[in-house]
């Protein structure tokens, strides 16, 4: 197995469902309330070591109980954990709410991920000896641009979920192997509200772009030109929080399963995986929480065969 270097974020994630959204300055009940581990980096790590990937997480989290229990469950979860920083700053948090539809809405407060800004040589080793890098925008954008030149020398392949969406260097978007924004994302870094035309900006010159749409699939295109949609599986959605994120993890620990470091991933075995990223996003939309609603591979193939 190829292994998967995940340079990101680590929160805990504090979840009150409620029945519908405040209006300002209003006072509401919640139903209930939860922690549960998250942040994008760590989801879409906890994603890829469920669905059969070789991890290692990069990044770091605050001498306090909440970073006790993220490590934990990297342990747990068999992730490696070489390059987690123990951060002058309280870990990380996420505060979701999550609404009867199953829809959500999240503040996050950065705390140790902050203080990622370069990257430790440690750090430098996982990337040079992984085929392939994960990365979102919960980590300052300097050891991102570091993360990649890192890679692009080691020739590993990079991955970038756009999230949150910030201002980038030029040439950024371009220098990443494969782009996987959802469809507000894509519309915010292109200018473009139809998400194939989207598509088709963020993968041109060679590069990859997932535009992921919910419920209606997925767009895949790339060096300027959509292969096609990925259909969705219709399912009864209880909680968003980690779809993306799941999706991301299981696409790349899919390509990782067959991958040839140095070479290209050809149409064939990126459709192969969108298809079985589609199902395990599905199978975590009907469940609470973030990490806690990840499928294993085993489930994901029950529904495939």
């Amino acid at each position: 197995m190829n292994s998967i270097a995940v340079l990101g974020s680590a929160n805990m994630d504090l979840v009150v469902r409620q029945s519908r959204l405040p209006r300002p300055g209003e006072t509401i009940f919640g139903a209930g309330f939860s922690t549960v581990p998250g942040g994008k980096g760590l989801n879409q790590a906890v994603a890829a070591a469920r669905l059969g990937g070789a991890v290692n997480f990069l990044g770091a989290v605050g001498a306090d109980a909440y970073g006790s229990e993220l490590r934990a469950l990297m342990l747990a979860e068999g992730i490696r954990a070489d390059g987690l920083a123990t951060a002058d700053a309280p870990t990380g948090t996420a505060h979701i709410s999550v609404v009867d539809s199953g829809e959500n809405s999240i503040v996050v407060v950065s705390g140790a991920n902050a203080a990622v800004t370069t990257l430790s040589e440690v750090q430098r080793a996982a990337i040079a000896e992984s085929a392939f890098l994960v990365m979102q925008c919960e980590l300052p954008i300097s050891v991102l641009v570091e993360g990649i030149a890192a890679a692009h020398a080691a020739g590993v392949f990079t991955v970038l979920t756009p999230a949150p969406v910030m201002p980038l260097p030029e040439g950024f978007l371009a220098s990443v192997d494969l782009v996987v924004p959802n469809q507000i994302e894509a519309a915010e870094l292109t200018g473009e509200s139809d998400p194939v035309r989207a598509a088709e900006v963020l993968s041109a010159d060679q590069t990859w772009a997932i535009v992921t749409l919910g419920s209606e699939g997925s767009v895949v295109a790339y060096d300027g030109e959509v292969l096609g949609l990925a259909p969705a599986r219709p399912v009864t959605a209880v909680d968003t929080t980690a779809a993306g994120d799941t999706f991301v993890g299981a696409l790349v620990a899919r390509l990782a399963a067959g991958y040839v470091r140095g070479t290209a991933v050809t149409p064939d075995e990126m459709v192969e995986a969108v298809r079985f990223a589609t199902v395990a996003s599905s199978i975590a939309v009907t469940r609470a929480g973030a990490t806690s609603s990840m499928p294993t591979r085993d489930e994901v193939e029950a529904i495939l065969v």
